[in-house]
């Protein structure tokens, strides 16, 4: 089995050399590896670097603009020969040496190995709390999304990734039936360059792409069950109050707001009927795609 990493970069040509230099010990030890790392756009000289260093071992490609890391790790499978895709950042954070570990648990059945980050790093009270309304939202055991990983190369095609979404690799492939296994990798202290994601927007972000994720495995698969049902008991509800404020009104007592109260439920309701009927015609157009992909 042949193992293809993948390093996204992005201004890292000052950890470039030490990265060549520590893969270069690796592949003495374990056959079958290829190294690939993908310029996304840097404007540091990064490419430059790489090729500089240039190994049997190692392919070097390039974005023409930053795209994200998403799109860099897309990139470097399509060019990867490997049947095990490894993501390895390229700061120098993450040894090499744990990368086996999480190619035993391939090995040994599981189609996804994610690792789990041991040590300190900055943001570490944040990433907790994002891991774990990640594991309630998406029912997953793992604790950690976002570290080191390994998983089949088939799954780039089977599972959507758009920009940002390499975070959520893991609930995608489980939501699409793939086997998740996970073990702790060491985090070591950033040596050189500056980390990627320091703004406070970056939370931001990361909150709406986890709600994003949540929206495509769940309401997006039927549409119609969950916007219909919405509305449904809000056109009901609506019903019954404008029944109660007819019978008030009978009796001599008019509330106004209630007659407001009712037509923002119906109208809400028929809305929301509307939207999952829309729901269900973009997800039976989605469906034919994937069929006509296969």
């Amino acid at each position: 089995m042949k193992i293809s990493i993948v390093v996204p970069a992005y201004n890292e040509a000052v950890n470039i050399p030490f990265l060549v230099e520590e893969f270069d010990e690796f592949v003495k030890k374990h056959k079958n590896y290829e190294v690939i790392i993908v310029d996304d756009g840097s404007e540091d000289g990064t490419f430059d670097v790489a090729n500089d260093y240039k190994r049997k071992y190692l392919k070097c490609i390039r974005h023409k603009r930053n795209f994200g890391k998403t799109r860099a790790i897309i990139s470097g499978t399509q060019v990867a020969s490997g049947d095990v895709i490894v993501i390895f950042d390229a700061d120098l954070q993450y040894n090499p040496n744990d990368i086996p570990k999480l190619i035993e648990l391939i090995e040994k059945g599981a189609d996804v190995a994610t690792g789990w980050k041991q040590g300190k790093y900055s943001k570490k009270f944040v990433s907790n709390i994002y891991n774990f309304w990640a594991r309630k939202l998406f029912g997953l055991e793992v604790h950690d999304l976002n570290a080191i990983k390994a998983f089949k190369k088939e799954i780039i095609k089977e599972i959507p990734l758009r920009k940002d979404w390499h975070r959520y690799i893991v609930p995608l492939a489980a939501s699409a039936g793939f086997k998740i296994a996970e073990i702790k990798v060491n985090l070591r202290p950033r040596r050189f360059g500056v980390p990627k994601y320091q703004k406070k927007t970056r939370i931001l972000i990361g909150l709406f792409d986890l709600l994003a994720v949540k929206f495509q495995l769940t309401f997006m698969q039927k549409p119609l069950l969950y916007f219909g049902t919405i509305g449904f008991f809000s056109i009901l509800s609506g019903i019954i109050i404008g029944l109660v404020a007819i019978i008030l009104r009978l009796f001599g007592h008019g509330f106004r707001p209630l007659l407001y109260l009712v037509l923002l439920l119906v109208i809400a309701g028929i809305l929301l009927f509307s939207l999952g009927l829309i729901g269900e015609a973009i997800r039976a157009i989605i469906d034919r795609l994937e069929r006509r992909e296969i």
